[in-house]
């Protein structure tokens, strides 16, 4: 089977290349599944649960969340009510919804897991530990597990790579915003790429407009950023995964920007 997983999709140009760019996939049976880091949806600030519905409804499988989880006050009610939409499972377990979801599919179980980094970001659980924990469940998971990691540092997300090689079909990084050219299957058979990429405007400074951006580095003035609205040139960001159904073994992964 195939699966894509899209990078963070910003704001109301990248739900339109999200959409667009999937459809297309599917109509050419491209793609089987597909898993897509949504926090930045609602103008670069989290999701709400219309966006949610809108991003699922246009071939989303399962939506990821990061570091903006909070940023939609809704964004409690949506992750209670709706399982398929992940906040990070290394987030304390009083928080509202869950990290980690396992869909029945014509594939079989199909198992997707979201981390959140530690290095430069805010405080949180050990994400190497929760995801002992949680693969500690694993034949329960089904054969297909596809593990998002949120995360700032390189070097974090290298070693959760190594950490989790051979135990997940995949490990993609996502939050940068910038795509990495490094995507492979590592020593004992998980895909990887350190981060994914953007869903979004392709002419701006990670989804804003660069003159929202600009003052912070000209004159160290606080600014206040706006979310770039260019449809026309959007991109779709991600890598496609080729997976042996029956084992959860990746066999090729590939970068794709559409």
């Amino acid at each position: 089977m195939k699966i894509l997983m899209a990078g963070d999709i910003v704001g109301s140009a990248g739900r339109m290349a999200f959409a667009r760019t999937v459809a297309e996939l599917k109509r050419e049976k491209k793609v089987d599944f597909v898993v897509a880091n949504a926090e930045n949806a609602a103008a670069g600030k989290g999701l709400t649960t219309r966006l949610a519905e809108e991003i699922l409804a246009s071939g989303a499988d399962v939506l990821t969340l990061g570091d903006h989880v909070w940023d939609q006050k809704e964004t409690e009610t949506l992750l209670e009510s709706e399982p398929r939409v992940l906040r990070a499972a290394n987030l304390p377990s009083a928080c509202p919804g869950k990290g980690m979801v396992t869909v029945d599919t014509d594939w079989g179980r199909i198992t997707v897991i979201c981390l959140l980094g530690r290095v430069f970001m805010n405080p949180c659980d050990s994400p190497f530990a929760v995801a002992d924990q949680l693969l500690s469940r694993k034949s329960e998971l089904g054969p297909i597990i596809l593990a998002d990691f949120h995360a700032e540092a390189t070097s974090e997300k290298y070693a959760m790579g190594y950490h989790l090689d051979g135990r997940v079909t995949a490990l993609v990084g996502t939050h940068t915003h910038v795509q990495t050219s490094d995507e492979y299957i590592m020593p004992r058979g998980s895909a990887y790429i350190t981060d994914l990429g953007m869903t979004g405007p392709k002419d701006s400074i990670i989804g804003c407009e660069p003159s929202s951006v600009m003052p912070v580095f000209l004159k160290a003035m606080k600014s206040r950023f706006a979310v770039s609205k260019d449809v026309e040139k959007s991109v779709l960001e991600g890598v496609l995964i080729d997976v042996k159904e029956a084992t959860g073994k990746a066999t090729s992964i590939r970068r794709i920007r559409k």
